[in-house]
């Protein structure tokens, strides 16, 4: 397909995602100071061991910072959802042990969140030291619709701190208490993970280099359908793959059995619409790589993306979508992916991705990968970092970022 040339005045000026300047912590008085900073942990656990470690490491810069700035850093966030209240299977003791060993220094753990434990260890801890409190969600208060409920619990909070850092990028597209009301409570900024994420995002939404191609996978097409819409208004191609790519075809009318969400055939009618109206070229999947089973234990074969087998699953993209998908990519002058190409933890399904992901890495451009499950699957490829110009730690957040949404963290942290 062909790309299209857009006049410099279709593009944004801005991008309304950030309501107003972000304060950095640099701009804070943290010395001698007790820092609360709300990161964003939720990594993906097998059993206790933590399976990705990405995000823990992408905090690291601003907790470095604090400490050598001699300020006793408070740490806390969630992990998964255990339903407001104590479970062990949530439990963030396994990152405590991983931030020190990346740390190179102990880290602290209180075993409840606003209790005597967390009072006590705050209470004691020195500068240059650093604690982590157990998950905010075994509270139900930290996302309570109820403001009041909310607000009580962000006093607690409040209470253990001089001063607040926000650095959960994947966490402020909510509104909680510890996300939310919190700043409001005590002087704050951002850290350095959320002001490289804003800035790097901004880029995709504005006066973006060109071509600008869009790449999106996963399962849920009703997820990505505002921000299909916005950025069909913005990029010159959209290509998709995944899960969601059967939705997309069902809808053209071609059904096709896999993993995607049930009743997605609607949305990506939706979406195929939008993208008409946005002018961006939306490419779809020629070809997937079929098997009776996503457990990968039987025979995989090729089929037309509009001419699959009755019982058999799509779970990759073919290899000529493949190479077409990484030919495009390799126009790009800016470049944003979002999803996996497929069922990418069993091998055999996870060609497509690996593709995507060699395609992106070797783009001399402006590049950046969003999504965990997309950032998580990069890693288990054996991909970095430095293969990438940003690698976003916020699936939902970055999304709604692009679609231009006020995201309830940021304005409370530019308040």
């Amino acid at each position: 397909m062909s790309s299209i040339t857009r006049p410099s005045g279709s593009q944004p000026d801005k991008c309304v995602g950030i309501p107003g300047a972000l304060r950095s912590l640099d701009d804070l008085a943290v010395s001698q100071r007790r820092v609360l900073v709300r990161l964003d942990v939720n990594v993906p656990l097998a059993g206790s061991r933590i399976a990705d470690d990405g995000k823990i490491r992408a905090c690291l810069p601003t907790l470095t910072a604090l400490l050598e700035r001699h300020a006793a850093v408070i740490a806390c966030s969630h992990l998964g959802r255990p339903a407001g209240r104590p479970d062990p299977k949530y439990t963030l003791r396994p990152v405590a042990a991983r931030l020190g060993e990346l740390l190179g220094r102990p880290v602290r753990f209180a075993s409840d969140v606003t209790g005597p434990r967390a009072r006590a260890c705050a209470g004691s801890l020195k500068p240059g030291e650093i604690m982590l409190l157990e998950n905010l969600r075994f509270s139900p208060d930290e996302t309570s619709e109820d403001d009041e409920a909310r607000a009580k619990f962000a006093d607690k909070l409040a209470a253990l701190a001089d001063v607040y850092v926000g650095d959960g990028f994947g966490a402020v597209h909510r509104r909680h208490a510890s996300v939310y009301d919190l700043p409001a409570r005590l002087p704050h900024a951002a850290g350095y993970l959320v002001l490289a994420e804003t800035t790097a995002l901004a880029r995709l939404t504005g006066r973006v280099r060109r071509p600008y191609i869009v790449a999106l996978g996963g399962a849920k097409v009703t997820d990505k359908l505002p921000v299909i819409g916005a950025l069909s208004a913005v990029a010159d191609e959209v290509i998709v793959g995944g899960a969601m790519a059967n939705a997309f075809i069902a809808a053209l009318g071609d059904p096709v059995d896999g993993r995607g969400e049930a009743g997605g055939q609607l949305p990506a009618a939706d979406c195929l619409a939008a993208a008409k109206k946005g002018g961006a070229d939306l490419l779809l999947p020629a070809d997937l790589l079929v098997a009776a089973s996503k457990s990968g234990g039987g025979p995989v074969h090729v089929a037309r993306a509009d001419a699959i087998p009755a019982g058999q699953l799509a779970l990759d993209i073919g290899p000529e979508t493949a190479a077409l998908f990484a030919s495009r990519i390799a126009t790009g002058a800016t470049i944003f992916w979002n999803g996996p190409m497929g069922v990418y933890e069993i091998p055999q399904f996870a060609g497509g991705t690996r593709a995507i992901a060699d395609a992106i890495a070797r783009n001399p451009g402006f590049t950046v990968v969003g999504g965990g499950d997309t950032a998580a699957a990069i890693r288990g490829l054996g991909f970095t970092a430095d293969d990438f110009s940003h690698i976003s730690t916020g699936g939902g957040a970055s999304l709604e970022f692009l679609e231009g949404k006020i995201l309830p963290g940021l304005a409370a942290l530019s308040a």
